[in-house]
């Protein structure tokens, strides 16, 4: 720890010799009743630490708070209470939850922090560091040459940002993340687009961007088309690419309530992740020790090559008379093309790229078959690859070939990350508006806008890198850490004239993504604070309130992001073509998105009623879809081509030993959200620190590693050393690393229709120095 560092979480007493025991190779059923499970008493001694502590009764009233949950876009809380969910029921909180609450209620920064500490002492903090350094309590900012941050004030923050966004439009961008409201994100993207700019990068251009461009193409929506209603009726739940255990903990109670009404869930991921084959959930309080059996099928295929298990599927469903033929005519377009080319597609290359038996995989095509109701669900495993939009055809190909979308209990449902980053793009904060958006905007700006597409977060960090931005403003999110080849992140950053960070709490990217001449920091309300009320979208379309609140910062100079918006926006455009001022009032904000934001008519009324509702026309209960054939269009798959470089690639003689190259999946920890670290350790992993590589053991004693060897990884992009050797439950010829601590090893591989990079494959060498 740092001297910068204020308080430490103690972890859960677990011994990592409990998680190490060598793996058997990937098969079909996973022994339950051997494994350790995920959630479990842990879980409640982490709330018990964190409520029954001074800053308890702090917590336990932010819990109660009629306002959305922080963490996650499985969405709680808002008009019926904190603990309730869309469907009125109880309870409905998680440790996320705790740990997001518990880190926003901190102390503010004292008044000489950043005179005691240099840019150089803040930089060599740790991302956990960083976030227990407390909250922001007054702007600062950092002058071109300096090594301090300094308190600056508010009439000159206003006269930086206005002169910087004041540039040739072509020159001015935004990032965001889903940590805001739909109000801030809706004037974000207005001020913006207003500018005559289209540079509107957000974090799902990181993540879930691949979900909405596929989900688009094949069904003319880009959100999940299952509500939480309706995955009730489900018999059967495909779950790939996903931690739901660690990052979406309350969907575990879903899976948990399918078993139990005898449906099935198939777990594909490379990780054996032990929550996914065993969790034991406080909602179900008899079963937490010994937990419930997750997984009826765990399959473990190569990283990136789900494309090839999906496309093998659909070949036992041809095989066996299965594919649902009827609905394929009525209700789609294109499926003679997707079906010649899965009969086309051969069995050994099916197999040699996926990297599962022909067993496994006609397991899984029976348990869908068998099954009434299938919903498939995905998270960024599928999402973080460079072939990403195909993997998401090859679902949806499955889902439609066996008839499971549009009627209630199936369809297709991405797992998105943050609270209300689905939000955004409801918003219109996107790099790629839709027509029928930017004509409701374009009638009340009563002007013509840019047509062509703006910078995405992978565009941005580019067109920085070659000097051709000079003003950037950050709503929330960590745009340095949460990207591929840090080194060329912080380059990028440091090109830029002028950036302006609104945020809650300090993170790497205050003190590593640095302007060329200004840097900064606007200190804002954390949703539970906010003076007015404000409204987000949960990821499966259920749109919620919140309530005013008071900060517990005492003597705190912070800022509303609505209010900081509204006067910058006013400042750069005056009255014309609007009153700006105006949208300081959110009620008058929430009456333009339901005039502008199709399936967001209610939001307009949501003042007087407090009716929180799901968006209209997103979730399918027959198969008529918003194409302009009213039809499902299926799209082809073609197998990806998986080789990975030699160790001769990464500059290593092929003679040199121990060494072995491995496809990487940078990944989250169970005390993790996004780029914020809560817990170093993650105990379900047997990981005791964020410098560890999980390898399945077989690996390394082939390759001349053992247990806990201290090693170099080399990517494309950088090399982290001193990294210790972990056995755990990962395939054979993959290995998991933290997320974003491994982001320095790799360039950014990207999937060219959506922009997102291929974190979850990322070619490495691992070697002794």
């Amino acid at each position: 720890m740092t001297q910068l560092d204020q308080t430490e979480d103690s972890a859960p007493s677990t011994a990592a010799s409990d998680r190490d025991s060598p793996p058997s190779p990937p098969v079909a059923e996973p022994t339950a009743d051997s494994m350790p499970i995920g959630g479990g008493l842990p879980i409640i001694q982490y709330w018990a630490q964190k409520t029954l502590s001074p800053q308890g009764p702090q917590i336990w009233k932010t819990l109660f708070h009629k306002s959305a949950c922080l963490s996650c876009a499985w969405g709680t809380g808002g008009q019926n209470g904190g603990f309730i969910n869309e469907l009125e029921e109880p309870l409905q909180r998680c440790m996320k939850s705790v740990q997001a609450i518990s880190s926003e209620l901190q102390p503010g920064l004292s008044d000489h922090f950043f005179a005691r500490h240099t840019i150089a002492e803040l930089q060599a903090l740790t991302s956990r560091e960083a976030d227990r350094l407390g909250r922001l309590s007054f702007p600062v900012i950092r002058r071109a040459g300096s090594d301090h941050y300094e308190r600056v004030r508010w009439d000159e923050i206003y006269q930086l940002t206005t002169v910087g966004f004041s540039l040739p439009p072509e020159r001015v961008a935004s990032y965001s993340s889903g940590r805001s409201s739909n109000e801030a994100a809706f004037l974000l993207q207005l001020m913006v687009r207003a500018l005559g700019s289209n540079n509107l990068a957000d974090c799902s251009d990181l993540c879930h961007a691949p979900s909405t461009v596929s989900l688009n193409k094949v069904f003319g929506t880009g959100t999940s088309l299952v509500s939480l209603e309706s995955l009730r009726q489900a018999d059967c739940v495909v779950l790939v690419g996903s931690n739901a255990p660690a990052n979406h903990p309350r969907l575990m109670n879903e899976l948990i309530e399918l078993r139990d009404r005898g449906g099935k869930v198939i777990a594909i991921n490379p990780v054996k992740e032990v929550g996914l084959v065993k969790f034991g959930s406080p909602a179900h309080p008899l079963r937490l020790v010994q937990g419930e059996e997750i997984a009826s099928l765990f399959l473990q295929p190569i990283p990136g090559s789900d494309l090839a298990l999906f496309v093998g599927i659909q070949k036992v469903l041809l095989e066996r008379g299965w594919v649902q033929f009827d609905y394929l005519k009525a209700h789609t377009e294109n499926w003679q093309d997707v079906i010649d080319q899965v009969a086309a597609t051969g069995w050994e290359a099916i197999v040699a790229t996926c990297g599962l038996t022909l067993t496994e995989i006609v397991a899984a095509a029976e348990m869908i078959h068998s099954s009434q109701n299938v919903v498939f669900a995905w998270a960024m495993g599928i999402t973080h690859q460079a072939n990403s939009v195909d993997n998401i055809y090859s679902i949806a190909n499955t889902a439609l070939m066996t008839g499971n979308v549009g009627k209630p209990g199936a369809g297709l449902m991405p797992i998105r990350g943050h609270s209300n980053v689905q939000g955004f793009g409801s918003m219109g904060v996107t790099a790629h508006l839709k027509d029928n958006i930017r004509e409701a905007l374009e009638k009340l700006l009563g002007k013509s806008l840019k047509r062509e597409p703006g910078y995405d977060a992978r565009a941005l960090i580019e067109a920085a890198d070659a000097g051709e931005v000079d003003a950037l403003l950050c709503l929330g999110g960590n745009l340095y850490a949460a990207n591929p080849d840090l080194t060329q992140a912080k380059r990028a950053l440091g090109n830029i004239d002028t950036i302006v960070y609104l945020a809650t709490k300090p993170n790497q990217g205050h003190f590593h993504g640095l302007a060329r001449q200004n840097t900064i920091i606007v200190p804002v309300f954390a949703r539970f604070e906010n003076p007015h009320k404000t409204t987000v979208e949960s990821g499966n379309n259920f749109v919620r309130l919140n309530s005013p609140g008071k900060t517990h910062l005492k003597g705190a100079d912070l800022v509303t992001e609505i209010d900081f918006l509204a006067e910058l926006a006013h400042r750069l455009h005056g009255d014309q073509p609007i009153n700006w001022r105006r949208l300081h009032d959110t009620r008058y904000v929430r009456q333009l998105i339901a005039q502008t934001i199709p399936g967001y008519e209610k939001i307009g009324e949501i003042d007087d009623t407090n009716a929180e509702f799901t968006i209209s026309g997103r979730i399918f209960l027959e198969p008529k879809f918003p194409t302009t054939s009213g039809k499902a269009e299926m799209q082809p798959t073609p197998l990806p081509n998986l080789t990975l470089p030699t160790l001769q690639d990464f500059g290593l003689s092929d003679a040199q030993h121990p060494a072995l190259v491995l496809a990487l999946i940078t990944g989250r920890s169970y005390g993790q959200h996004n780029t914020v670290v809560y817990k170093e350790a993650d105990e379900y992993r047997g990981m005791p620190h964020r410098h560890c590589i999980l390898m399945h053991p077989d690996d390394a004693q082939r390759a001349g590693f053992s247990q806990n060897q201290r090693v170099s990884v080399r990517g494309d992009a950088g090399q982290l050393d001193g990294i210790e050797i972990i056995f755990g439950e990962v395939r054979s010829g993959a290995a998991l690393m933290f997320y974003p601590e491994a982001n320095v090893l790799m360039k950014a591989r990207i999937e060219p229709r959506a922009g997102t990079p291929a974190y979850k494959r990322v070619p490495v060498a691992v070697f002794l120095r």
